[in-house]
């Protein structure tokens, strides 16, 4: 990770963004001067270092930008450019939310492939553990530890096989920008004392 002096870049930051961001582009990047992910624009807002994982994000939310970033043109990147502010500050605390993100987008997979049965499956799973989790408590190392492993394990690869689907669609473009408006909006929501039921859910 690299941080950064205080200084400003003379790129013209699209339109909503706040002013001062790198020029936004695919993929990760060594420096700002070679532009930025989604992410790392998040991160430079957030701390001021350039890495695409930004304490301030939830990482299921993190990876799900990454991927929408990276697969969309540039016309439509540029628009969700302006996202960046509120992904520098979206981290839902319940253990209930990695879950409800990573079903929300499976079922949006299975919208595209409505007879697949691992994505039946997949969307089945994230609501078992949502509803495991949704009351139990986030305190002590055990916890911690079995949502980090579910993230790392199951979590992660229902969601990349979800976004792969998605990626084939022939809108995708479309479909990928308003799942992840949707998830910014709806994380930025439970961040400042919502609840994830409301609007946030994965009950295809």
């Amino acid at each position: 990770m690299t941080a950064l002096p205080g200084r400003r870049w003379s790129v013209e930051s699209p339109a909503g963004a706040p002013d001062g961001l790198p020029l936004p582009g695919r993929f990760a990047h060594l420096h700002p001067d070679d532009g930025a992910c989604l992410m790392e624009a998040a991160a430079l807002l957030a701390s001021g270092r350039f890495t695409d994982s930004p304490s301030g994000t939830h990482p299921a939310l993190a990876a799900l930008a990454r991927v929408v970033n990276d697969s969309v043109g540039d016309g439509a990147r540029q628009a969700l450019w302006p996202l960046a502010a509120d992904l520098a500050d979206a981290h839902p605390p319940g253990r209930d939310y990695a879950p409800l993100l990573v079903g929300t987008v499976v079922d949006a997979a299975h919208l595209v492939r409505p007879s697949s049965r691992p994505l039946a499956r997949y969307g089945r799973a994230c609501r078992r553990r949502a509803e495991a989790t949704a009351h139990a408590s986030a305190a002590g190392a055990a916890a911690r530890t079995a949502d980090l492993l579910w993230w790392r394990g199951p979590g992660r690869r229902h969601l990349e096989h979800a976004l792969r689907v998605l990626c084939a669609a022939p809108d995708a473009e479309q479909r990928l920008s308003g799942l992840l408006r949707r998830a910014v909006a709806q994380a930025r929501e439970y961040t400042d004392g919502g609840s994830p039921g409301r609007e946030l859910s994965c009950n295809r």
